[in-house]
């Protein structure tokens, strides 16, 4: 297992080192740094200030050697412009070049200054991971009890009425994307002309105009049932429905097993057979599913965010792609690989000890 381990961890950093090289090299292309100069010195610049501009930040350097200065192996250029002021990746703004650090990339945790936030990376990545955090958490809690649940009552007796009707919501669940959902519920829960809301404000059933808050801003502040509860439906739906036909389709394999069989034959009751039989190895398969689901939650979070104006991490990464914030958009592209090969680390392990068939081998 430690030897799995270590492989592993070598395989996920030499994906880490590959992912982040392609995302710094697309952010870096001339077309990007061309409109990084426009948008942070003038619009109207000549196409001669434009390369001055870039010389003079240290963007005309080789991609290597910045993608280096960047991760913080290699120290950080330094430029003497005309007018004598000396600059450097390194020198901060009134510091005396003499006393700066040659080294301040990634690994000295120095992840450089978001441009359209005005403040460092590391601060901007930590609210909103802050924010998205929670996001995630209530997801996860609404999303993994309710898709087993369905999941195992489907798979407990294949080809039922319970089957059928619990399959049919799963597919249709999955069917409807995010952005579909979020504008049914707002539509249905959220809206002061239309849904219910207008009913139960009639029938004096609720104080405000709706019953759901529309927006989400409210809840970085102050997480409630009413602010927060659409949001989290709106990501939970999708994956409530794929988990549980996962779940279902591992359910009915097991259940078809002669071990089943035999222990129905002993006389161990219905329940017992699937509570200390069946549970366990129907649950190795969704087990690597869920895991999986804290990747497709960046995705998510980023329509989801957007869309109820929660300023979170998905609604960060947008605003970093739309304004051209490169240094925010390589934060956000760690943080997104990190995430991804942690979640694919801890679900290789947890399914070797769900599965002693692969531990023993």
């Amino acid at each position: 297992m430690l030897l799995f381990i270590i492989r592993r961890l070598g395989v996920m950093l030499l994906t880490a080192f590959a992912l982040t090289f392609i995302v710094f090299y697309l952010t870096n292309l001339p077309p990007n740094l061309e409109k990084l100069a426009k948008s942070e010195a003038s619009v109207r610049m000549s196409d001669e200030d434009v390369l001055k501009w870039i010389d003079n930040n240290g963007y005309s350097t080789p991609v290597l050697s910045r993608y280096g200065q960047w991760l913080g192996v290699l120290p950080g250029w330094v430029k003497t412009l005309e007018s004598g002021e000396v600059r450097g990746r390194c020198i901060a703004r009134g510091q005396d070049p003499a006393e700066a650090d040659s080294f301040c990339g990634l690994m000295q945790g120095d992840w450089g200054t978001s441009t359209v936030f005005k403040i460092p990376v590391t601060d901007v990545l930590a609210r909103s991971l802050s924010h998205t955090g929670w996001l995630m958490l209530s997801v996860m809690l609404v999303m993994v009890p309710t898709s087993l649940l369905l999941g195992v009552l489907s798979g407990m007796r294949e080809g039922s009425r319970t089957d059928r009707v619990l399959s049919t919501v799963a597919i249709v669940t999955t069917a409807t994307p995010e952005y579909v959902s979020g504008v049914i519920f707002i539509a249905l829960l959220a809206s002061a002309t239309g849904g219910i809301s207008p009913m139960l404000a009639e029938w004096g059933w609720i104080e405000g105009k709706t019953l759901f808050m529309g927006t989400a801003t409210s809840a970085m502040d102050n997480i409630t049932f009413w602010n927060f509860s659409l949001p989290v439906m709106t990501i939970a739906l999708y994956a409530i429905g794929y988990i549980a036909r996962m779940t279902r389709a591992s359910m009915t394999e097991v259940m078809t097993a002669q071990y089943i069989r035999t222990a129905r034959l002993k006389g161990v009751s219905f329940r017992q057979v699937v509570m200390r039989h069946a549970l366990r190895n129907a649950l190795i398969a969704p087990f690597t599913v869920i895991m999986l689901q804290f990747p497709w939650l960046l995705n998510g979070v980023v329509i989801v965010e957007t869309l109820f104006n929660f300023k979170g991490f998905g609604w960060t990464l947008v605003q970093a792609a739309t304004n051209n914030d490169i240094e925010l958009l390589l934060g956000c592209s760690v943080v997104a690989v990190v995430l991804v090969l942690i979640t694919q680390l801890i679900s290789d392990i947890g399914y070797v000890f769900l599965n002693p068939r692969i531990r023993l081998s």
